[in-house]
């Protein structure tokens, strides 16, 4: 028989779940079917045919095909030095550590990095994984609107002449609105109130910038910042995550990040793959051309059409719908109509700012995008309908 303690754990589990149910908020696992608007496989390397070859290789001439250990165990192999020197040239710095995925990275470096002593200023609309390095770390925290940079300099100068120190924490392209932080304007107030800057590259990484390398190299930032972020999961179809810096700032993650210190590694030929992918992508841009050209199209006929896209600049591109109700029953229509949307719904996003996620891949051909955004005039057309007719 199951103890009172072990009924009662379950009841209060699924009273919570009924919560969930109640504001519409349930999240459920499904596979994705349709025209796939939920991908961040930006270029589509995770289909590459010469991706699945340079993989299929490094299995067959791998020694072992598990990682046996953390890195500081049994771990450490030459491919990922390897890997990591390589991955430090494309970003621009001294030294890159590999972590084994980007919540680890992020929850790693900034749990290690920055203490209870400290002050971190944080866009509001960072990702979760930022959020919780904070969290963990114990430093006290200022949150800013995004991208105001007005406030940011205002919540600076408050702490102008301090003895802790301070440090600005932002996502360069923000993964929900799909807006660009104003980077250079940032790592200034930094330097003009002795602020060091850490930046998250996730979806920027392989899309933006020269080659793919990031929006810190595009504005000449990568001397100016302590730490860039760098993940392999999204464009370069692999998995973890780089935190980019100086040498000591790696030495210093891997005595310190209990991420990376107590984490078993990913396979050697994990890291094939990513270095693989990595120099396919620094090749493909004619295909961050095509992608960020596709999404500009569609953002510009979504405004066209009335709905809100956000201040959206990259290959991510929200509407805004609001509700929970109506995001859910937008994405529905879409999914009926043969396309993989989902609904994105608080917490992930501010309450009142429940949206469909649109994230653009090259394999999208631009006449789905025309087909898309028809198929969301539609819906729209039929819920001001049935609207009408329940008040009259």
């Amino acid at each position: 028989m199951p103890s009172d303690a072990l009924a009662s754990w379950k009841a209060r589990l699924y009273e919570g779940l009924r919560f969930l149910d109640h504001r519409n908020q349930r999240r459920n696992l499904a596979e994705i079917r349709g025209v796939n608007f939920c991908s961040n496989d930006y270029l589509g390397l995770a289909e590459s045919a010469a991706l699945q070859k340079a993989v299929a290789e490094a299995v067959q001439r791998a020694e072992r095909v598990g990682g046996t250990g953390s890195r500081l165990l049994s771990g450490q192999t030459e491919e990922w030095r390897e890997v990591e020197e390589e991955f430090a040239k494309f970003a621009g710095t001294e030294a890159a550590l590999f972590f084994t995925s980007g919540y680890g990275a992020n929850v790693g470096l900034l749990s290690s990095l920055v203490g209870k002593d400290d002050v971190i200023f944080s866009d509001e609309q960072n990702h979760a994984s930022l959020i919780d390095g904070m969290r963990l770390s114990g430093a006290r925290k200022v949150i800013y609107p995004h991208l105001n940079l007005n406030a940011l300099e205002d919540a600076l100068r408050q702490e102008a002449g301090a003895p802790w120190r301070k440090v600005i924490v932002t996502e360069s392209v923000f993964s929900m609105d799909g807006d660009i932080a104003p980077l250079a304007e940032i790592a200034n107030l930094a330097e003009k109130y002795n602020a060091a800057l850490i930046l998250d590259e996730a979806h920027a990484t392989a899309v933006q910038g020269p080659s793919g390398r990031g929006l810190a190299i595009s504005a000449g930032l990568t001397h100016r910042v302590l730490a860039l972020i760098h993940t392999c999961g999204k464009a370069l179809a692999s998995a973890g995550a780089f935190v980019c810096g100086s040498a000591v700032l790696k030495d210093h993650l891997v005595n310190h990040a209990r991420t990376f210190i107590f984490s078993t590694a990913l396979p050697p030929y994990m890291a094939a793959q990513i270095g693989a992918a990595l120099q396919l992508a620094e090749g493909m841009d004619r295909e961050r051309d095509l992608l960020l050209g596709n999404a500009a199209a569609l953002r510009e006929s979504l405004r066209a059409e009335g709905f809100d896209t956000a201040g959206t600049g990259s290959q991510i591109v929200p509407v805004v719908l609001h509700s929970n109700e109506a995001a859910l029953e937008a994405a529905e229509h879409l999914q009926r109509e043969g396309f993989a949307v989902r609904a994105i719904r608080p917490p992930t996003v501010p309450p009142g700012t429940s949206r469909l996620r649109l994230s653009l891949t090259v394999r999208i051909a631009e006449e789905e995008l025309s087909r898309l955004v028809r198929a969301l005039v539609a819906w729209r057309s039929h819920e001001a309908s049935c609207a009408t007719t329940r008040h009259a």
